[in-house]
């Protein structure tokens, strides 16, 4: 079965260069955080790569970037496509926001694959390193046998994915036994104390598993992202200009509504990122120790 990595970097910036964080080389050998994301979903089975970017850092992108991994994807058999997130890329019907000066959202990123993205795919964002992990576990699920209504999600323990450098944003999860989400609680401010961790004065269980936007989905959700989009205008009149349609939102609406289904797939995997500018140091020794520790080839397509 097909399957398809999804990479949203619409986000990326305008202008490549310095203070880009999804651009800092972390690897020993200059590489992204987004390399060791396509490496280990491509060891993991995935056999396509799309990129969600904006028309303006188009050139940009395949320089930087581009070039570089359809060559590497070609020698895989691994097949590269883009999709186009634009802030005026808006459901029929529905018209264009004069004053918005960004896009809509995770959601509407998504969204931008239909008719591109045709097989069950995992999303994840451009700046976050899931580990191996999850990308093994997330691709067997979605080519087991299940309903197109029943996705899945990497579920990482909350300990795992705390910054030393500062408070961090994170959906935890509430399951039933069976690991299907109830219930995401968005928890702003969280941070890492001696004892574990906490959020506005109250203590948070480390152990708690949480969503870093690592979902495997399947074309006909797209659809029903078609639908929601269209919902969304129709709900934000008011705040239109600053609203966004974003993917974990939309994911609870349909689980509430009893449309979707979501399997926690728990990850033991050491979650990175550079949220802050202090956390590239932490990244880039964590790189080195995989590497000492064989999880990576120093040269990490060879």
């Amino acid at each position: 079965m097909n399957t398809a990595l999804v990479i949203m970097a619409a986000g990326i910036g305008s202008r490549f260069g310095g203070g880009i964080k999804q651009l800092e080389p972390v690897g020993p050998n200059g590489e992204i955080i987004m390399d060791y994301s396509i490496h280990d979903a491509i060891e993991a089975g995935f056999n396509k790569v799309v990129f969600i970017i904006r028309h303006d850092i188009k050139d940009a992108f395949y320089e930087a970037i581009g070039n570089r991994i359809e060559k590497i994807c070609a020698d895989k058999n691994v097949t590269v496509q883009y999709a186009y997130q634009e802030k005026d890329d808006l459901p029929d019907g529905i018209s264009a926001v004069a004053d918005r000066t960004k896009p809509w959202g995770t959601g509407q990123a998504v969204l931008s694959v239909k008719g591109i993205v045709n097989e069950p795919f995992v999303v994840i964002n451009a700046d976050d390193y899931y580990g191996k992990a999850a990308f093994v576990s997330i691709h067997d699920y979605l080519i087991s046998s299940h309903a197109d209504s029943e996705l899945c999600m990497a579920g990482f323990i909350l300990k795992n994915t705390l910054s030393d450098n500062g408070g961090v944003t994170r959906g935890i999860c509430k399951m039933n036994a069976n690991q299907f989400l109830t219930d995401v609680l968005e928890t702003k401010d969280i941070v890492k104390t001696d004892n574990g961790a906490m959020a506005n004065g109250k203590s948070i269980d480390v152990e708690s598993l949480v969503s870093m936007n690592m979902w495997g989905l399947t074309p006909k959700f797209i659809e029903l992202l078609e639908i929601g989009f269209v919902e969304f205008f129709e709900k934000h009149k008011d705040d239109i200009l600053t609203a966004e349609y974003l993917l974990p939102i939309y994911i609870d609406e349909l689980l509430h509504k009893g449309i979707v289904s979501v399997k926690v797939l728990a990850t033991p995997d050491k979650w990175f990122g550079v949220t802050y500018k202090e956390d590239k140091e932490l990244v880039v020794e964590s790189f080195k120790e995989l590497i000492k520790k064989g999880v990576y080839k120093e040269k990490l397509f060879s």
